[in-house]
Protein backbone atom coordinates (compact mmCIF):
# COMPACT_ATOMS: atom_id res chain seq x y z
CA UNK A 1 0.00 0.00 0.00
CA UNK A 2 1.48 3.19 -1.11
CA UNK A 3 2.13 5.81 1.64
CA UNK A 4 1.36 9.39 2.03
CA UNK A 5 3.41 12.01 2.82
CA UNK A 6 2.68 15.56 4.08
CA UNK A 7 3.98 17.10 0.94
CA UNK A 8 2.59 14.74 -1.80
CA UNK A 9 2.48 16.79 -5.01
CA UNK A 10 -0.37 14.99 -6.16
CA UNK A 11 -3.69 17.00 -6.33
CA UNK A 12 -6.64 15.69 -3.61
CA UNK A 13 -8.91 13.09 -5.06
CA UNK A 14 -12.84 13.00 -4.13
CA UNK A 15 -12.08 10.51 -1.27
CA UNK A 16 -9.62 12.64 -0.03
CA UNK A 17 -11.70 15.72 0.15
CA UNK A 18 -14.55 13.68 2.31
CA UNK A 19 -12.04 12.61 4.74
CA UNK A 20 -10.83 16.09 5.26
CA UNK A 21 -14.44 16.96 5.81
CA UNK A 22 -15.26 14.04 7.88
CA UNK A 23 -12.40 15.83 10.72
CA UNK A 24 -14.38 17.21 13.62
CA UNK A 25 -12.97 21.01 13.38
CA UNK A 26 -15.06 21.20 16.96
CA UNK A 27 -12.94 18.41 19.10
CA UNK A 28 -9.74 20.55 18.32
CA UNK A 29 -8.95 23.84 20.62
CA UNK A 30 -9.95 26.14 18.17
CA UNK A 31 -12.66 29.06 18.64
CA UNK A 32 -15.86 29.08 17.02
CA UNK A 33 -14.86 32.33 15.37
CA UNK A 34 -11.50 30.72 13.92
CA UNK A 35 -13.83 27.80 12.53
CA UNK A 36 -15.92 30.49 10.81
CA UNK A 37 -12.66 32.15 9.41
CA UNK A 38 -11.17 28.90 8.01
CA UNK A 39 -14.52 27.84 6.65
CA UNK A 40 -14.92 31.40 4.92
CA UNK A 41 -10.94 31.68 3.46
CA UNK A 42 -11.86 27.65 2.22
CA UNK A 43 -14.63 28.61 0.16
CA UNK A 44 -12.90 31.89 -1.02
CA UNK A 45 -9.85 29.72 -1.96
CA UNK A 46 -12.03 27.06 -3.48
CA UNK A 47 -14.18 30.36 -5.81
CA UNK A 48 -10.49 31.54 -6.84
CA UNK A 49 -9.43 28.02 -7.99
CA UNK A 50 -12.95 27.94 -9.98
CA UNK A 51 -12.12 31.85 -11.54
CA UNK A 52 -8.41 30.19 -12.55
CA UNK A 53 -9.84 26.83 -13.85
CA UNK A 54 -12.07 29.58 -16.14
CA UNK A 55 -9.11 31.80 -16.93
CA UNK A 56 -7.18 28.89 -17.69
CA UNK A 57 -9.56 27.29 -20.17
CA UNK A 58 -9.95 31.06 -21.71
CA UNK A 59 -6.26 31.30 -22.29
CA UNK A 60 -6.21 27.53 -23.67
CA UNK A 61 -9.12 28.20 -26.06
CA UNK A 62 -7.36 31.54 -27.21
CA UNK A 63 -4.05 30.14 -27.61
CA UNK A 64 -5.60 27.10 -30.07
CA UNK A 65 -7.40 30.05 -31.85
CA UNK A 66 -3.71 31.89 -32.41
CA UNK A 67 -2.09 28.45 -33.25
CA UNK A 68 -4.77 27.85 -35.90
CA UNK A 69 -4.19 31.41 -37.54
CA UNK A 70 -0.67 30.84 -36.95
CA UNK A 71 -1.19 27.04 -39.31
CA UNK A 72 0.22 25.44 -35.99
CA UNK A 73 -0.80 22.15 -35.74
CA UNK A 74 -0.35 19.64 -32.99
CA UNK A 75 1.55 17.70 -35.88
CA UNK A 76 3.75 20.84 -36.56
CA UNK A 77 4.51 21.25 -32.89
CA UNK A 78 5.50 18.00 -32.19
CA UNK A 79 7.84 17.61 -35.14
CA UNK A 80 9.13 21.11 -33.73
CA UNK A 81 9.63 20.09 -30.00
CA UNK A 82 10.95 16.37 -31.82
CA UNK A 83 13.84 18.34 -33.96
CA UNK A 84 14.50 20.98 -30.83
CA UNK A 85 15.14 17.82 -28.58
CA UNK A 86 17.60 16.17 -31.27
CA UNK A 87 19.34 19.13 -31.22
CA UNK A 88 19.55 19.29 -27.55
CA UNK A 89 20.31 15.74 -27.43
CA UNK A 90 23.55 16.38 -29.72
CA UNK A 91 24.51 19.15 -28.11
CA UNK A 92 24.66 17.50 -24.68
CA UNK A 93 28.30 16.49 -23.26
CA UNK A 94 27.08 12.48 -23.43
CA UNK A 95 26.42 12.68 -26.82
CA UNK A 96 29.73 13.83 -27.64
CA UNK A 97 31.77 11.58 -25.97
CA UNK A 98 29.83 8.86 -26.93
CA UNK A 99 30.18 9.81 -30.63
CA UNK A 100 33.80 10.44 -30.39
CA UNK A 101 34.06 7.00 -28.51
CA UNK A 102 32.71 5.02 -31.37
CA UNK A 103 34.32 7.07 -34.01
CA UNK A 104 37.58 6.19 -32.26
CA UNK A 105 36.13 2.27 -32.44
CA UNK A 106 35.19 2.52 -35.89
CA UNK A 107 38.90 3.59 -36.61
CA UNK A 108 40.57 1.17 -34.85
CA UNK A 109 38.13 -1.89 -36.33
CA UNK A 110 38.69 -0.26 -39.56
CA UNK A 111 42.92 -0.66 -39.28
CA UNK A 112 41.87 -4.07 -37.40
CA UNK A 113 40.69 -5.28 -40.34
CA UNK A 114 43.19 -4.04 -42.82
CA UNK A 115 45.99 -5.53 -40.90
CA UNK A 116 44.33 -8.53 -41.30
CA UNK A 117 43.78 -8.46 -45.09
CA UNK A 118 47.48 -7.33 -45.41
CA UNK A 119 48.66 -10.59 -42.97
CA UNK A 120 46.76 -12.64 -45.22
CA UNK A 121 47.89 -11.32 -48.76
CA UNK A 122 51.59 -11.84 -47.01
CA UNK A 123 50.64 -15.38 -45.97
CA UNK A 124 49.30 -16.36 -49.14
CA UNK A 125 52.38 -15.18 -50.73
CA UNK A 126 54.41 -16.64 -48.38
CA UNK A 127 52.36 -19.75 -48.86
CA UNK A 128 52.32 -19.80 -52.95
CA UNK A 129 56.33 -19.31 -52.34
CA UNK A 130 56.61 -22.29 -50.33
CA UNK A 131 58.24 -25.72 -51.52
CA UNK A 132 54.71 -27.69 -51.07
CA UNK A 133 52.82 -25.31 -53.12
CA UNK A 134 55.58 -25.13 -55.64
CA UNK A 135 55.40 -28.91 -55.99
CA UNK A 136 51.89 -29.47 -56.13
CA UNK A 137 52.02 -26.29 -58.98
CA UNK A 138 54.23 -28.32 -60.76
CA UNK A 139 51.83 -31.87 -60.21
CA UNK A 140 49.39 -29.76 -61.98
CA UNK A 141 51.26 -28.82 -64.77
CA UNK A 142 52.65 -31.92 -65.75
CA UNK A 143 49.01 -33.15 -65.23
CA UNK A 144 47.31 -30.42 -67.72
CA UNK A 145 50.30 -31.52 -70.34
CA UNK A 146 49.91 -35.16 -69.93
CA UNK A 147 45.72 -34.57 -71.01
CA UNK A 148 47.17 -32.35 -73.55
CA UNK A 149 49.29 -35.16 -75.01
CA UNK A 150 46.81 -37.88 -74.86
CA UNK A 151 43.86 -35.86 -75.66
CA UNK A 152 45.16 -33.66 -78.56
CA UNK A 153 48.53 -35.10 -79.47
CA UNK A 154 51.93 -33.99 -79.57
CA UNK A 155 52.50 -30.64 -80.91
CA UNK A 156 48.61 -29.40 -79.51
CA UNK A 157 48.91 -26.57 -78.37
CA UNK A 158 46.51 -24.05 -76.12
CA UNK A 159 44.82 -23.46 -73.10
CA UNK A 160 43.12 -26.28 -70.30
CA UNK A 161 39.68 -25.12 -71.60
CA UNK A 162 40.80 -25.79 -75.35
CA UNK A 163 41.71 -29.13 -74.18
CA UNK A 164 38.67 -30.22 -72.36
CA UNK A 165 36.71 -28.44 -75.08
CA UNK A 166 38.36 -30.25 -78.09
CA UNK A 167 38.10 -33.70 -75.76
CA UNK A 168 34.61 -33.49 -75.41
CA UNK A 169 34.01 -32.47 -79.05
CA UNK A 170 35.76 -35.96 -80.20
CA UNK A 171 34.06 -37.77 -77.74
CA UNK A 172 30.48 -36.72 -79.41
CA UNK A 173 32.21 -37.26 -82.38
CA UNK A 174 32.93 -40.66 -81.62
CA UNK A 175 29.30 -41.63 -80.53
CA UNK A 176 26.78 -43.35 -82.97
CA UNK A 177 23.93 -41.65 -83.75
CA UNK A 178 20.20 -42.73 -83.90
CA UNK A 179 19.91 -41.38 -87.48
CA UNK A 180 19.80 -44.30 -90.05
CA UNK A 181 18.80 -42.46 -93.08
CA UNK A 182 20.07 -39.35 -94.82
CA UNK A 183 16.67 -38.16 -95.48
CA UNK A 184 15.98 -34.87 -94.05
CA UNK A 185 12.86 -35.73 -92.62
CA UNK A 186 12.23 -36.55 -89.17
CA UNK A 187 11.78 -40.18 -88.54
CA UNK A 188 7.86 -41.07 -87.57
Amino acid sequence: MKTRCFLDSEPLKEADEDLVSEVNLSNSVMTEEEREEIQQELAKLEEEIGTLRQVLSSKERQQAELRQKLGVSPFSELKTNFSRGWQDVQSSTAYKKTSETLSTAGQKTSAAFSNLGSAITRKLGDMRNSPSFKSFEEKVENTVSTIKTKVGGPGTGGSFEDVLSSAANASSQDTPTNNLTDSPEAPC
